[in-house]
């Protein structure tokens, strides 16, 4: 008989068992299948090619974000944190996935590029030697495939490592265009995530009530040829922390 449940994360982890072991994307078990996903680099998958999101290009260019230290949550193979890099940020990124590290490190050392590339859960920064505070937290794809009670998690992450006045960039699915519309609560009786969560704009909002809104857009669909990726399935936004900079 186990009593075992005295603190939140004794029932974060909790709820994180109610999930099939292959639904898992968010714990350390769940590196094996990203190596899996990343083996093959010339797949045809669109977020491989070496492209910043369009939505970073375009804050950038227009003086939203300006360098400093950024986080690169569930960087993958690297596109974005050279980017940043390439920019001027003194840029931490941090994935499961050994082998999508591996890539991103391939492409760090061919551009020139200076980036710290950690191995480990964005939760635990502590643990795998990432230390805030930062003035850009970006987040490309990794939020969609949390679990409802993980979004605990991250707010919490988000309130120890967000620079005060600093900025959070996300891209995730959206409502009506990919991820799974399914209630919070379906997720648990089914004990899947169906490949993602669709978030709507007003549930983005509500989410992350606590940091000011500076844009909230679909993504805007760029052609194969074209130097950004860009898919209009997804969300971009930018929100600001309290406090100054």
């Amino acid at each position: 008989m186990d009593r075992n449940i005295r603190t939140v994360e004794d029932v974060l982890q909790l709820l994180d068992g109610l999930f099939a072991p292959e639904a898992d994307r968010w714990t350390a078990d769940a590196a094996s299948w990203w190596d899996g996903f990343y083996a093959d680099r010339s797949k045809p998958v669109p977020f491989f090619a070496a492209k910043p999101d369009e939505n970073l290009v375009s804050y950038l260019e227009r003086g939203l974000l300006t360098p400093g230290r950024a986080l690169d949550l569930g960087c993958g193979p690297g596109r974005n944190a050279l980017h940043l890099a390439a920019a001027g940020f003194a840029v931490d990124a941090v994935d499961l996935s050994p082998a999508a590290l591996a890539w991103a490190e391939d492409r760090a050392r061919e551009a020139g590029a200076d980036v710290r590339f950690l191995r480990g859960d964005a939760f635990a920064l502590a643990d795998t030697g990432l230390n805030g505070p930062y003035d850009l937290i970006y987040d490309s794809g990794c939020f969609h495939h949390l679990p409802p009670h993980r979004r605990i998690s991250y707010l919490a992450l988000l309130d120890r490592a967000l620079a005060p006045g600093g900025h959070f960039a996300l891209t995730c699915f959206a409502a009506g265009g990919m991820g799974s519309e399914l209630g919070d609560a379906d997720f648990y009786r089914q004990s899947r995530l169906h490949g993602g969560l669709a978030y709507t704009s007003e549930s983005l909002r509500r989410i992350f009530s606590e940091l000011s809104e500076v844009e909230l857009r679909r993504m805007h669909d760029e052609p194969p040829e074209s130097p950004r990726f860009g898919e209009p399935f997804l969300w971009t936004a930018l929100w600001r922390g309290k406090g100054r900079p």
